[in-house]
């Protein structure tokens, strides 16, 4: 009569980024645009506020609901600034980064050749969250990736 409920489901990872952002709504528009996200959830709340809303990039999951303070949910905005990066892997990182800058974000290191094998560049989205936006171009060994930090890092020799 009740089937057992799946403990993880068959749709999720093991880990899924919550964020809290000053406009849900801005923020799903934003996605969609800057991502190719799709919406997946939408549940407001009293005021109007959305409390849960879940969009899809690509095989990801990613959450997010309007702020909170008074709840102890603040969005990076209302910290000033978030030491937390969000990692997306796509096909063409020049392409993305300059999707995700015409559809709004800003520009915070453009896409460069790094030297652990990723074309890589970095934007913030308009509601404080930053995104780290990376091709995997070379595969290397650990010892590749050391000896090729030193030559990019400075004083790194």
């Amino acid at each position: 009569m009740n089937q057992p409920v799946k403990r993880i489901p068959d749709d999720m990872h093991a880990v899924t980024p919550h964020l809290a952002v000053d406009d849900s709504r801005a923020a799903i528009r934003f996605y969609k645009q800057a991502f190719g996200a799709t919406q997946a959830a939408l549940l407001p709340g009293p005021g109007g506020r959305i409390m849960h809303a879940m969009v899809r990039i690509r095989d990801s999951a990613v959450m997010l609901h309007d702020a909170m303070a008074e709840c102890g949910s603040p969005s990076p905005k209302g910290l000033k600034g978030t030491p937390v990066t969000l990692h997306l892997y796509v096909e063409d990182t020049d392409a993305a980064f300059a999707q995700a800058v015409a559809a709004g974000a800003t520009a915070v290191m453009p896409p460069a050749d790094m030297f652990w094998g990723d074309r890589y560049g970095v934007v913030e989205d308009p509601f404080g969250h930053r995104w780290s936006i990376a091709t995997h171009m070379r595969d290397l060994t650990p010892e590749q990736i050391a000896e090729e930090m030193k030559a990019f890092m400075p004083g790194g020799d």
